[in-house]
């Protein structure tokens, strides 16, 4: 097993006209390719910032960031641009689609622009139970909708990390344990590295990694020694 990503001392603090918020304070942590990461923390921790900087989209203040071999805090913002392209997948808290294109052209872009061998778009809209709303576009489509595009999205992509900020937040029960199961198939079968952040303590029982961050700080690193399959989880 490799650690696709370690990080070592991130700190992260935004100017403002007082004191500086610091949104990430001494985080280190590594995350393997293969499994799922849960980051845990109530609104307000630092999850969306953590998953931001793993993603290339914020900058550290200072720290560590190495991914692959190669430390992303160092990158010029043409290589940060590469990196977010080829190796990340987002799926976000709000989605982020573009309006003026269907959901199988939002799909389709993604994977026209990532280097890897990318999973058939209509394929991967099948997979998130889409395959007959594919020509609509976002405004078309409920927010639960919405989310099942983005999530097939990163998946079609290919990239080694998708990162997940509050992926289910949108969707009902069944879809969301959908969802879930198709990331935790991603961690498993095509040894990708899935991050994601969330709220929802019931979903410690699938990862394999359990961070919980409170403050900018991280209050526990764990590992899962039996994680299980989302099937068998309720909440």
């Amino acid at each position: 097993m490799s650690s696709l990503i370690t990080a070592i001392g991130l700190h992260k603090q935004y100017p403002t006209a007082g004191e500086p918020i610091v949104a990430l304070n001494d985080v280190s942590f590594s995350a393997e390719r293969g499994e799922i990461t849960l980051v845990l923390g109530p609104s307000g921790a630092g999850k969306t910032t953590l998953l931001n900087i793993l993603g290339g989209m914020d900058s550290l203040t200072k720290g560590v960031l190495v991914v692959d071999g190669e430390n992303v805090a160092d990158f010029s913002s043409r290589k940060r641009r590469l990196y977010r392209k080829d190796k990340i997948g987002f799926v976000f808290q709000f989605y982020n689609l573009d309006p003026n294109l269907t959901a199988l052209e939002n799909v389709e872009l993604a994977t026209e622009l990532s280097k890897h061998r990318a999973h058939n778009p209509d394929e991967a809209l099948e997979g998130v139970g889409l395959g007959e709303r594919k020509t609509h576009f976002p405004g078309q489509l409920s927010g639960g909708e919405q989310q099942r595009v983005s999530i097939a999205r990163a998946i079609a992509k290919s990239p080694d990390i998708i990162l997940c900020d509050e992926p289910t937040g949108a969707l009902d029960y069944a879809t969301g344990k959908a969802i879930l199961k198709l990331l935790q198939d991603a961690a498993r079968s095509e040894n990708k590295a899935i991050v994601i952040a969330t709220h929802n303590n019931a979903l410690k029982a699938m990862a394999d990694h359990l961070i919980y961050i409170k403050n900018g700080v991280i209050v526990a690193d764990e590992r899962n020694p039996s994680p299980q399959n989302i099937e068998e989880i309720e909440w």
